[in-house]
């Protein structure tokens, strides 16, 4: 533990919050900036004395619930909250599950991204978050529960195992994307939903439970994809895979080279959007 270092940096996260910024009234007699020790103490439920102590380099040893309590009274981020931890001597703690916020400027991203599809997944290989041109390409993913837009869920079933195992395409991409959802499964051991999906997939696909006994773990990054589209046809896509480290999401991207059959599919799926296409598949 390094109690001068963590003295410090508690220090100076408290003076870079402003009163309004946790819902205190600010007031004019305020001597210094930022909070004061007696109000991040209440926000972190303790005791003001133990905090100044903290501040002053000579506190006990924190625990983890009290770090993760200073932590949400000092609005830490990530990289923050791990410096926190490593000062007073603990490894951070991991999310129970994968989180589920995108960041801002990823949906930002996505909007400007009109010509090309464009989707978040998490570790769970749930989409999060789409554009226009993905929804057109893939599904309208505003009429899906969370649960039915769990891509690797699309992809094994009993029905279609025979059709995946013939394709090596179809093959690699199923053992890469098992490979995958292992490795989420270390990162969150504890995760109800990643259980319940291999639960589910072990139980109704009998490649799945196969590939899953393999123990393969690596994660999913680019490749080549055919979509089969009811409208435009079979489109030859790369997937080009962005990480979103901090929240251990993937920008998942489907990109033609111009001039392309695909690329020029691509233009018509713009035009096409997500419009009933009832007759079309009929």
């Amino acid at each position: 533990m390094d109690r001068q270092e963590l003295a410090g940096f508690l220090r100076s996260r408290r003076a870079g919050i402003q009163p309004s910024d946790v819902g205190i009234e600010g007031g004019a007699r305020r001597r210094t900036p930022g909070l004061r020790r007696e109000e991040v103490a209440q926000l972190a439920g303790m005791s003001v004395d133990y905090y100044i102590r903290l501040e002053q380099a000579r506190g006990p040893k924190p625990s983890r619930q009290i770090l993760a309590a200073l932590a949400r009274a000092l609005r830490l981020t990530d990289d923050e909250r791990s410096y926190l931890y490593n000062l007073a001597g603990e490894a951070a703690e991991t999310p129970a599950g994968p989180p589920q916020d995108v960041p801002a400027g990823i949906l930002h991203l996505l909007e400007r991204m009109d010509d090309t599809p464009a989707f978040v997944i998490d570790a769970r290989s749930t989409v999060l978050a789409w554009n226009a041109l993905a929804a057109a390409l893939m599904t309208d993913f505003s009429k899906l529960s969370p649960r039915e837009r769990c891509t690797i869920r699309w992809f094994f079933d009993a029905s279609t195992d025979c059709r995946l195992e013939a394709d090596e395409g179809y093959l690699a991409f199923a053992r890469d994307s098992v490979a995958d959802l292992r490795a989420a499964a270390g990162r969150y051991p504890d995760d109800p939903g990643i259980k319940e999906i291999v639960a589910d997939l072990s139980g109704r696909s009998p490649l799945f439970r196969r590939l899953w006994e393999e123990r393969t773990v690596a994660v999913r990054r680019g490749n080549a994809k055919r979509v089969n589209h009811p409208v435009v046809g079979p489109i030859d896509l790369h997937c080009d895979v962005l990480i979103v480290p901090e929240k251990d999401q993937r920008v998942v991207l489907y990109t033609a080279a111009p001039g392309t059959p695909a690329y020029e599919a691509l233009k018509l799926l713009r035009v096409v959007g997500t419009q009933d296409l009832s007759e079309a598949r009929a």
